[in-house]
Order: C-alpha cells, then sequence, then structure tokens
C-alpha cells in the first residue's frame, strides 16, 4: 500500500503545480504593470512648455502631457479609464467612480487613476475624497500638473486660500499656460 501512495505523490504534485498555474494565469490574479511615463518624453515637454512663446503652443504641450499621463500601463487599465471617462461624460458619476476604483484596485500605483477619481468627485462638490485622492497622485507623481492644479482648485473651493494659490503657484511654475492661471490673486 505505501509503494502505490508513493508513486501518486509526484502526479499529484504535478496536478497541484498545474492547478496553481492556472488559477494565477487568470485576469482575476493579474496585476497591473509598472506605469512608465516616458520620463524622457515628459521632461522635454515640460522644458518646452515653460518656453512655449503662445497660448496655442502650451495648449499642445499640455495636450501631449495629458497623453502621457492617460495612456495607462496596460489594455486592462486603459479599458477601466475608458469606461470611468465615458460615464463621467455621461454625467453618471457612480459609474465613473466604480470604475476608477476598479482602476485605483488593479493599478495602485499609477496616479491617473486618482487623479481621475478625484475630478468625479470635485464635480459632486465632495471635496474631501477630491483632496484625498489628489494628494495621493501626486505622492505617485509629483509632476502631475493637472493633479497639482485640481488639488490648488480643490483647496480654494473648501475655503482653504491661501494654500490653494500656493498650489496654484507652484502648478503654473509647471506649466505657465494652465487654464486655472485666472485665479491666480
Amino acid at each position: 500500500m505505501v509503494g502505490r501512495e508513493q508513486a501518486s505523490l509526484p502526479s499529484m504534485r504535478l496536478t497541484i503545480v498545474a492547478a496553481i498555474v492556472t488559477l494565477t494565469a487568470t485576469p482575476a490574479f493579474a496585476t497591473c504593470p509598472p506605469w512608465d511615463g516616458q520620463p524622457e518624453r515628459f521632461a522635454q515637454l515640460s522644458a518646452q512648455i515653460k518656453e512655449a512663446p503662445d497660448q496655442a503652443t502650451g495648449q499642445a504641450l499640455s495636450q501631449a502631457m495629458w497623453n502621457i499621463w492617460a495612456k495607462a500601463p496596460d489594455d486592462k487599465a486603459q479599458e477601466l479609464i475608458v469606461r470611468g471617462q465615458s460615464a463621467r461624460e455621461s454625467y453618471d458619476y457612480d459609474a465613473a467612480i466604480d470604475a476608477f476604483d476598479a482602476l485605483v484596485a488593479y493599478c495602485p500605483d499609477y496616479a491617473e487613476g486618482y487623479n481621475q477619481r478625484a475630478f468625479i468627485y470635485f464635480l459632486r462638490q465632495d471635496f474631501e475624497p477630491a483632496l484625498a485622492d489628489l494628494e495621493l497622485a501626486l505622492e505617485r507623481n509629483p509632476e502631475h500638473i493637472a493633479a497639482r492644479a485640481g488639488l490648488a482648485l480643490t483647496l480654494l473651493n473648501m475655503g482653504r486660500f491661501e494654500t490653494g494659490q500656493a498650489v496654484l503657484r507652484e502648478a503654473l511654475e509647471m506649466n505657465p499656460w494652465l487654464p486655472e492661471r485666472g485665479l491666480l490673486v
């Protein structure tokens, strides 16, 4: 009897290993790859935007920065961004929050997930969670100028005028062409 049990151990081990491989390969166990952020390209855009000769050039460079931030780490994360933005455009803020919650859960190191969710909270005038998400976005990507501008707007809407103005100045040092520049006192 002992011989039969020992003979079946290798096949049992193979079955267990196969089950583990199958389970961890399913989407439920998938992990978000690191976001690349195109640091060389972003540095180039950052230098160019500070020297932009006019608003049209500044806006084009700003859009190029947005394209970098909005390029998710993988297709699953990109689909969540698109789903959340589509829901936002349809004023379905609950569905947008759900999509961005899923994005943040899947890609916790990707700043844009927090930034997008903060925007929904801001639109709802729910400033405390917007503030928290913007701070998380900036922890992950301190050069996320849009998150910094969003932080300034959130602080201003919370009545934190001096801090909001200081953060807006920081954002404008990074990108003097932000539309929020009209709020600087």
